[in-house]
Formats: C-alpha cells, sequence, structure tokens
C-alpha cells in the first residue's frame, strides 16, 4: 500500500506531523539515488521540448516553471516547508519583508481603496502604508488596540478591503487579539493579513485564530543567522473573496483569467505570483531559499532558546534600579500576559524586549555605547544579542503622533536577546547599566 500511493501518503504523514518535524522534513523530498539536502537551481530559465508545454504553463494549465522571475525549484521546495508549518494552501518566498507585506495588500487593493491598521507597526511598514500607498491612491486608516469594534467599524466603508496588524508588535510586543479582530474583518466580509515575524509559525500560527493572510520577514528569526533578506506570504485558503472583483472578474492581463474560479481556495496566493510577482519582480533568489531552509532547520529549537532567554532578561531588568519600565510579553505583570498565553505556544513571546532606562535617551545612548558583547545593529531576531534605538532609526522618520501610537519613547531600548549563555548576556547587560 505505502510502495502504491508512496507520493501521497507522504503529504498526508507530513500534514500530521508536529511543528518540529515539519521545520526538518517537510518540502524538500530526495528521490532514489538524489542529494539528500535541498539542491540549489542557480537556474533562469526551464528547458522543454515542445512550445505547447510551454504554452501550457503560460496557460496556468500545467506545472513546472516557466522563468525564476515566477518561480524556481529551490524556491518552491522552501515554500512548501514554510505552508506546511503555518497550515496554509500555498506559500511564495519574496525578495524581502517589505515586499511580502506590499503584495500581501496591492493583491487585493487598488487605487481609490482603504485599509486598516494599527499604528504599532514596525517602522518601515509605517511609512510604506501612510507614503508609498498614499502616493498609489490607497489610503492606510490608522486604529489602535484602545478602540472599541464600533469605533473601528466607523473607519470601513465599501472602499475598505482589510485590516493589517502584527502578531507582537515591533517593537512594542503588543500582542494582536487575532480573534477579535478576524471576526470583526469577518464581519465586513474582508480578510485580517498579520505580519508573524516575531512569533514564527513555531510559537503562532494565525490561521487556527481566524486569520486569512499571514506575512513574514524571513530574515528575522526564519533564517536566524543574518545572511538573507527575505519575505513570504502564505494563503489560508478560507476567505471568502465574492466582493472583490479583481479575484472574480478575468484578468486581462492575463489572457482571461479568472482566480476564484480557476483555482478555488489557492486564487489568493496563485494571483500573487503569476500578476504581482510576474509584474513587480521582487523575486527571492535560489541561494537565499536555501540558506532560510537551513535556518528553518533549528527554527524550532532557536526561537525557543531566544524566548527562554529573554524572559530571564526581562524578570532581571523589571527589578534593576537603572531600568525605569520593561515591555515583555512573558512576564506575568505584562498587560499583554493573557494574550500571549493564548496566542503564543503558552507564552513563549520570542526574544525581543523593550525597556527603557532612567535619564532618558541620554541614558538609553550611554547604555548602548557601553554595551560589549551585544551590537548596535540595524537588525533584530537573530541568534546574536543585538540593540537598537528605534526612536533614532527604525521609526525615525516617523511624526511624534506615530511614535506615540507606536509606544516609542526617547528612553526605548529594543534588545534582542540571541542564544548565547544567560550568565554572559545579564553580565554584559548589568556592566553597561553601570554607566547609566
Amino acid at each position: 500500500m505505502l510502495l502504491i500511493c508512496n507520493k501521497t501518503m507522504f503529504w498526508v504523514i507530513m500534514t500530521r506531523m508536529k511543528t518540529d518535524t515539519k521545520c526538518i522534513q517537510c518540502g524538500y523530498e530526495s528521490k532514489n539515488g538524489e542529494p539528500r539536502i535541498l539542491p540549489i537551481y542557480q537556474s533562469t530559465t526551464y528547458q522543454y521540448d515542445s512550445s505547447d508545454q510551454l504554452a501550457q504553463l503560460f496557460d496556468l494549465s500545467a506545472p513546472g516553471h516557466i522563468y525564476s522571475r515566477i518561480s524556481n525549484p529551490t524556491l518552491d521546495w522552501v515554500e512548501k516547508k514554510v505552508n506546511a508549518l503555518c497550515g496554509g494552501v500555498g506559500a511564495m518566498l519574496t525578495a524581502s519583508g517589505q515586499s511580502a507585506t506590499l503584495i500581501s495588500i496591492l493583491n487585493i487593493t487598488g487605487a481609490g481603496d482603504n485599509f486598516l491598521c494599527f499604528g504599532n507597526l514596525y517602522g518601515g511598514t509605517t511609512n510604506l502604508f501612510s507614503v508609498t500607498f498614499k502616493r498609489l491612491g490607497i489610503e492606510a486608516r490608522f486604529i489602535d488596540y484602545s478602540m472599541s469594534d464600533e469605533e473601528i467599524e466607523k473607519r470601513i466603508d465599501e472602499r475598505t478591503t482589510l485590516i493589517f496588524g502584527e502578531t507582537i508588535a515591533n517593537p512594542s510586543l503588543e500582542v494582536l487579539d487575532i480573534e477579535r479582530y478576524a471576526r470583526l474583518a469577518h464581519k465586513h466580509h474582508m480578510p485580517l493579513i498579520v505580519d508573524n515575524t516575531f512569533a514564527t509559525p513555531v510559537l503562532c500560527r494565525p490561521f487556527e485564530f481566524g486569520a486569512d493572510i499571514v506575512v513574514h520577514s524571513t530574515s528575522k528569526y526564519m533564517d536566524g543567522h543574518a545572511t538573507s533578506i527575505g519575505g513570504c506570504i502564505i494563503d489560508s485558503g478560507k476567505t471568502d473573496w465574492s466582493n472583490y472583483p479583481m479575484m472574480n472578474e478575468p484578468d486581462e492581463s492575463y489572457h482571461g483569467v479568472v482566480y476564484t474560479r480557476d483555482f478555488g481556495s489557492a486564487a489568493y496566493i496563485t494571483k500573487a505570483r503569476v500578476q504581482l510577482m510576474r509584474d513587480l519582480g521582487t523575486t527571492a533568489q535560489p541561494m537565499t531559499a536555501f540558506l532560510l531552509n537551513l535556518g528553518l532547520e533549528t527554527l524550532h529549537l532557536r526561537i525557543r532558546k531566544h524566548s527562554q532567554n529573554a524572559l530571564m532578561v526581562a524578570q532581571h531588568l523589571k527589578d534593576h534600579n537603572k531600568v525605569a519600565w520593561v515591555n515583555y510579553p512573558g512576564l506575568e505583570s505584562d498587560p499583554w500576559h493573557e494574550l500571549a498565553i493564548k496566542y503564543l505556544d503558552g507564552g513563549l513571546s520570542s526574544g525581543v524586549v523593550s525597556f527603557g532606562t532612567i535619564n532618558g535617551k541620554n541614558g538609553a545612548v550611554k547604555f548602548m555605547d557601553s554595551l560589549k558583547m551585544a551590537k548596535i545593529v540595524c537588525h533584530v531576531a537573530d541568534l546574536r544579542t543585538c540593540v537598537l534605538h528605534p526612536a533614532s532609526t527604525t521609526h525615525r522618520q516617523l511624526t511624534d503622533e506615530q511614535l506615540e501610537w507606536a509606544g516609542i519613547k526617547p528612553e526605548f531600548i529594543r534588545f534582542s536577546v540571541g542564544i548565547e549563555d544567560i550568565e554572559d548576556i545579564i553580565a554584559d547587560i548589568d556592566q553597561a547599566l553601570e554607566s547609566v
């Protein structure tokens, strides 16, 4: 039986595997005599024996690869792994997390439309929404967690296409109540898109709580080694697209394809690939996908170690006389702890801790400049401990009002806890705090 249905049974077994096993086993499947490790197909082009075969690919009536701007075997295998981890119907790698966010919204939103998003997002995302999308004729309407459903609904009209939020906000670390905002989005027949970068699918699988689309900056914990910029979009396949013309009407740029009719539950991710990836060209590279796959193989080990170390750092900081305040959802005293328990694998809250020193910005700068092991870098969420001052870097372009919405004060420090020995991390923190 297993020999007759080997391929089918393999995928059935894969879907039933636990997350830790999927990190290692899903995606690439080697056959007899083939490489055991994911091969790198460093090729732009693919040869076919007849013009009819290639024509079928362009008609989207046969599987295969046309050109690596759209798809590539190495990318395809890694996309299958990410999709298996997230529990969707399909995934697409992109050149960056920013391009994943861009495409996830442009896929169902056009000039004259608007969408809702939270004010506590990563600064680059906020700038994309409030500046670049505005130039494209798309309005981002900002909301926050303090608003009631009724207040939020007042910002929804017939041109509102989606709600966008982050599972764990970067860098304020507020936790998104996924079920609440999924219900609200679905009440108005639109999707909830969730950026799950900090949580990763090991700590949170937003589809299980009603989210429709998930995006990741794979440059962070998924890669884990600060080697490669990348992103990913994953489609739950559960969204009702009946009131989205661009999903239900013929796409004249693709010889009249109707995505919902021709691709069913995979309509969204198919459109993202064959229309927007084709036109925008925000393509991930084979070597990047290979490195990402290496990171994914140990993600389940690293993200838990990051979370354990971060909790110990947060506990240490909250009792320190040089520290004014600490944000970390894993702390029982944190206002977001209850949601962390609900959504984040029992409260494991990633490796990022936000805190403020006494003496305001001067204290923060003095602390950061005095660190020895932890490095000041414009990055977050890799295996090495690092630190950043968001107000003067990643969120520098925001207005004072936007900074307030994002919860970023002058003394705010984003401390990305690595997987070094916790005693060494805390020793570095303590010697740096002595200078404050």
